[in-house]
């Protein structure tokens, strides 16, 4: 086959068979028969010089070489699909969806901020905000995610980043709580009031216990939530306490929850948040423009307490 004829038709089946392992899972999601998907496949496999699904057990999987330009053919279908849709122009004449994986922490800081500029300037863009369940960058890669927001570990080289601010944990009680009350939280206070630890993965430990165990001390974590906001929350309890980011408490003093943001007597390490998106969307206006909306509402954050 000459390479003119492997036609757009064909790379989105080469796609469907990549993503879904399966002849007729493709036929379905291209709104084909099966016969007619299979003969594409066929074709595909005379261009390609490649079988790109083989049996294994009951099932088939990709080959290594579909496995290998799985990515690279959503790109192009995806650059295809900017190119003939209405992200041209105007964000308000857009009708497109952005997906943006953010962490726990920042969820109820920024995502109304985000939305709120969003809905402004582009009416009929819609935002899916995912959770950090973990941090691989497969769905920037393949084009599930448009923009990945949090504390990241760094990148690979086709990934891109850029700094968005700077934060630091305090240490959250109730407001009408004894230690609300006081001016200041000092290290016998954390050593003697139950904490909560918020922790996605289920952790009871963390750099305020190093710090501590350095000088013979430590704290007694009393429960372990899945979330900074739950942890604030349960903080609003006269008897705990919790270590949260200081955008988060500061968010929540603003709108009347009753907490006090104690500076930790510790030097606990910072937390630097990103965005980052694929190479790939780099130069793509769309996902400048969303980059941009994200610039803007970090800046309207309150700032650390």
């Amino acid at each position: 086959m000459r390479a003119e004829q492997l036609d757009l038709n064909l790379l989105r089946v080469l796609d469907a068979l990549i993503r879904t392992s399966s002849v007729s899972k493709a036929a379905e999601l291209l709104h084909l028969s099966v016969p007619a998907t299979s003969r594409a496949m066929q074709r595909l496999r005379g261009a390609m010089h490649d079988p790109i699904l083989v049996r294994a057990g009951r099932g088939m999987v990709p080959t290594p070489f579909a496995t290998s330009v799985g990515a690279r053919v959503r790109g192009l279908l995806e650059e295809i699909d900017h190119l003939r849709s209405d992200t041209i122009g105007s964000p308000s004449t857009w009708r497109r969806s952005f997906s943006v994986r953010i962490n726990d922490a920042l969820t109820p800081v920024i995502a109304p901020r985000l939305t709120r500029l969003v809905a402004a300037e582009a009416p009929s863009v819609q935002l899916a905000f995912v959770g950090q369940d973990s941090k691989s960058v497969d769905s920037l890669r393949d084009g599930t995610l448009d923009l990945d927001v949090g504390v990241l570990d760094g990148s690979p080289a086709d990934v891109y980043t850029s700094v968005l601010f700077v934060d630091v944990f305090v240490a959250v009680v109730s407001a009408s709580s004894a230690l609300g009350r006081q001016e200041r939280l000092s290290i016998d206070d954390l050593c003697s009031v139950p904490h909560v630890s918020a922790s996605r993965r289920g952790l009871d430990h963390g750099p305020l216990d190093e710090v501590l165990a350095r000088t013979g001390r430590a704290r007694r974590v009393v429960a372990v939530v899945p979330s900074y906001a739950v942890g604030a929350l349960m903080a609003l309890e006269d008897d705990l306490l919790c270590l949260v980011p200081s955008r988060l408490a500061s968010h929540l003093q603003d709108r009347g929850v009753p907490l006090r943001a104690h500076q930790v007597p510790a030097t606990l390490p910072s937390a630097t948040v990103e965005q980052r998106w694929h190479q790939r969307a780099e130069a793509d206006p769309a996902s400048r423009w969303l980059r941009t909306m994200m610039r803007t509402a970090v800046s309207t954050l309150p700032p650390p307490r």
